[in-house]
């Protein structure tokens, strides 16, 4: 049950984050680029101000997958790096906090680029 538990936390909160998102892209003149820079910048700001964590702990994959949570993971990143090696680690921390992330998204897109063609749209 309590598998179930976290399953549900999970769905309403990434959901909930998902929603929003649809809805600044039908009822706002915001474009999809813009919405992105504004999801991972409030989550970065979130977690500077100590707010997004709790989330996180929360609701698990519900809050560190979305745009968000690629925020969250950047600022952890440069919070553990500062901490470990001081400013340079300003500059550092955050390619180190998602390298998986990035890393996976590239051999991805490279896989299914190969797999299949796009088409320019008409």
């Amino acid at each position: 049950m309590a598998f179930f538990i976290s399953l549900l936390k999970a769905f309403i909160v990434g959901g909930s984050l998902c929603v929003f998102a649809q809805i600044l892209i039908d009822k706002t003149a915001m474009t999809p680029a813009r919405i992105l820079v504004l999801y991972v910048s409030l989550g970065v700001a979130l977690t500077a101000i100590g707010l997004y964590g709790p989330l996180v702990s929360f609701a698990g994959c519900g809050a560190t997958t979305p745009l968000l949570g690629f925020g969250y993971s950047l600022a952890e990143g440069v919070k553990k790096a500062v901490d470990e090696r001081g400013l340079i680690g300003a500059l550092t921390g955050g390619l180190t906090g998602t390298a998986g992330g990035i890393a996976a998204a590239t051999f991805f897109a490279y896989i299914f680029a190969l797999i299949f063609r796009g088409h320019p749209k008409k």
